[in-house]
């Protein structure tokens, strides 16, 4: 029987209009980005166990399961 106290709580968190990671390229520097901000300190969103796991395999998650907030920009210049 699954949590539903915990499966109430991450279905408040999800953001509804949040874009989608449409590439591997983007979930690497997604992951690579917020690796950097737990190496500097920032606490994990998720949990999970920061001395049994590296920062690069918990930004990883995190950016997996939607925990990464993050926004796609239009270009100011279009490719020719």
């Amino acid at each position: 029987m699954p949590n539903t106290v915990t499966s109430e709580i991450e279905s408040t968190l999800e953001p509804a209009d949040a874009p989608e990671v449409d590439s591997k390229y983007r979930l690497i520097i997604l992951a690579a980005k917020r690796s950097k901000q737990l190496q500097r300190g920032a606490q994990p969103r998720i949990e999970i166990d920061p001395q049994k796991h590296k920062t690069t395999r918990i930004a990883l998650e995190e950016v997996i399961r939607g925990r990464v907030h993050f926004s796609i920009k239009e270009s100011e210049n279009p490719a020719a």
